[in-house]
């Protein structure tokens, strides 16, 4: 039957890669080529018969795998090559093995993203519980671990991720001292460190990693911030305190579209009357998907990247106001770029923590997702959130005036 597995993977790479150039050589020797030629250049070998036919089931899941395994791996080029000339064929073609799971992905998100309490800290420490030296080997100094922002496009990635914090806090109108700000995924604690450090904001900072909040906890203290900032345990389904201001970073994608509502009821019970939340997300551009199975298994059990109709119909029913809604694109590529090139650049260090299936996981993962953003639909959205109209002036202006003024007293520093 290999024969015929391998005939029917070579039909589908054949509708598929148009454009560009594409090498497979088969595992008997034989060799395919498909496209016309011009854009992007590629190959890939397959060592074994199995590694075939997983790839002409399910696509989805199969190359990752094989790429892991070391039973496909790329000829003349890496793996961000070959996931360059697929994804770029993928923007023009429909295949209908990736159209049916993911409308089986979408038929079963009750089940996928369920993500009660318990299932969503253990969704959680699967990829955020990972040895922390691995993160600061690829990421900034201050460990954001999200789409960062590049107002003129050539920022460093450590300027990049400043802009970002910046933004955001203007966006939330930090314009007093002392305004409780609750800030939902935390993360390693850097956003809740920038707000009480140069905005005098008072934060409570929320995660479900144990790894995460450790590290939180010990920048708190180093940086002598203990009487300003408190990161805890918890659940966001948990809380029910008032707050000035709520932000939340790159956490939202880990929800799952069927809690939804239970997240914006979080922030109506949490958030003060004249307060402001900032939601800030991976989301996608053309409407309502499903994860790729391989980041479901491997990388982010339970996310899934919204299109912005799914998100502001629960938020529309919530009683809060969508005050403002900005959509990033390319930001978040090129925030991956650069972790992909550090992580490169430190593959040998971070193959001592863990080993080179690891590795090629992580490689697989950084491109994929790069690339997701740069040549299919993904992009970053910004939306803030308010329980009444008056809480915010009436224009935007007062949000390039605080970023100025930010940016000006950082440079002065």
């Amino acid at each position: 039957m290999s024969w015929l597995h391998q005939k029917l993977l070579a039909r589908i790479l054949a509708g598929l890669v148009r454009r560009g150039a594409f090498l497979v050589i088969w595992p008997d020797g034989s060799r395919s080529e498909y496209g016309d030629g011009q854009g992007y250049h590629a190959g890939i070998k397959f060592t074994d018969a199995a590694s075939v036919r997983h790839m002409a089931i399910n696509p989805g899941l199969a190359l990752g795998e094989g790429y892991m395994d070391g039973r496909i791996t790329p000829l003349n080029g890496s793996i961000h090559d070959v996931l360059c000339v697929l994804l770029d064929n993928l923007r023009d073609t429909r295949l209908p093995l990736l159209e049916w799971n993911a409308k089986l992905g979408r038929l079963l998100r009750p089940i996928l993203q369920a993500n009660n309490a318990s299932r969503a800290k253990h969704n959680v420490a699967h990829h955020y519980d990972l040895n922390g030296r691995l993160y600061s080997l690829f990421l900034d100094r201050d460990r954001q671990y999200s789409c960062a922002y590049f107002p003129r496009g050539d920022e460093t990635l450590e300027e990049a991720q400043a802009a970002k914090k910046r933004h955001i806090a203007a966006k939330l109108k930090l314009d007093q001292p002392d305004l409780t700000v609750l800030d939902i995924g935390c993360g390693w604690g850097g956003m809740a460190l920038t707000l009480a450090r140069d905005y005098g904001a008072r934060v409570t900072g929320i995660t479900l990693s144990e790894e995460q909040l450790a590290a939180a906890r010990a920048r708190v203290a180093e940086a002598g911030l203990a009487e300003r900032v408190n990161f805890e345990l918890l659940d966001y389904r948990a809380l029910d305190r008032p707050f000035d201001r709520i932000v939340s970073v790159g956490m939202f994608e880990h929800v799952g579209v069927p809690n939804y509502p239970a997240f914006f009821a979080t922030i109506k019970r949490c958030l003060k009357p004249d307060g402001v939340a900032l939601l800030h997300s991976i989301g996608r551009f053309d409407g309502p998907g499903a994860t790729n199975p391989w980041i479901a298994k491997y990388i982010f059990p339970g996310g899934y990247s919204p299109a912005l109709s799914e998100v502001l119909a629960p938020l529309e029913t919530s009683g809060l106001i969508t005050s403002d809604i900005e959509i990033l694109r390319l930001h978040y590529a090129k925030t991956l770029a650069h972790w992909r090139r550090r992580f490169a650049a430190n593959r040998d260090a971070i193959c001592t923590i863990y080993d080179q299936r690891f590795c090629r996981m992580f490689e697989f993962y950084l491109s994929a997702s790069e690339l997701a953003f740069r040549l299919t639909d993904h992009m970053n959205f910004q939306i803030q959130i308010l329980r009444q109209q008056e809480a915010l002036p009436l224009t935007r202006d007062y949000i390039y005036e605080q970023e100025h003024q930010a940016r000006f007293a950082s440079a002065s520093d």
